[in-house]
């Protein structure tokens, strides 16, 4: 049973991808036929590529695992609740950036912000959810592993 969902939008990487999505095309249009339009055209496919990639973070709760997926959910993270042995808010520096990032405190998904949830996993490992709700997150994960 699904006790918690939440998609946050990546607007940030919206923005910068966006744009730099039509600056390309817009080189690509002007470009002569041969190798600049070639390598405009793959600039622009990769572009779009990570925007459906990173454009939003989406975590799920159930009573079972906790999911975290990016954009269309072809990159995605499953923790069993189980296998969580405590969670707390945190707040990350700004350093940490945004993405999937390996930090001192291990791997981080964010797509915006500097809140997170960090899990302490049964083996000793961190890992962090970037989300505009990090209350409603560990409430619904701590929900869960009762």
């Amino acid at each position: 049973m699904q006790t918690y969902k939440h998609r946050q939008t990546g607007k940030l990487m919206l923005y910068t991808f966006g744009a730099a999505a039509v600056f390309t095309a817009a080189l690509l249009a002007g470009a002569a036929p041969g190798s600049e339009r070639i390598v405009a055209g793959a600039a622009l496919g990769l572009l779009l590529l990570f925007l459906l990639l990173f454009w939003s973070l989406t975590v799920v709760v159930t009573s079972r695992d906790l999911v975290v997926s990016f954009g269309i959910g072809l990159i995605r993270r499953t923790i069993l609740i189980q296998d969580i042995r405590d969670a707390q808010v945190v707040r990350n520096p700004w350093y940490y950036g945004w993405g999937i990032r390996l930090t001192p405190r291990g791997w981080l998904y964010n797509v915006s912000g500097f809140d997170a949830v960090e899990l302490e996993l049964k083996n000793n490992r961190r890992f962090r959810i970037g989300t505009d709700e990090p209350q409603k997150l560990l409430d619904a994960i701590q929900q869960s592993r009762l």
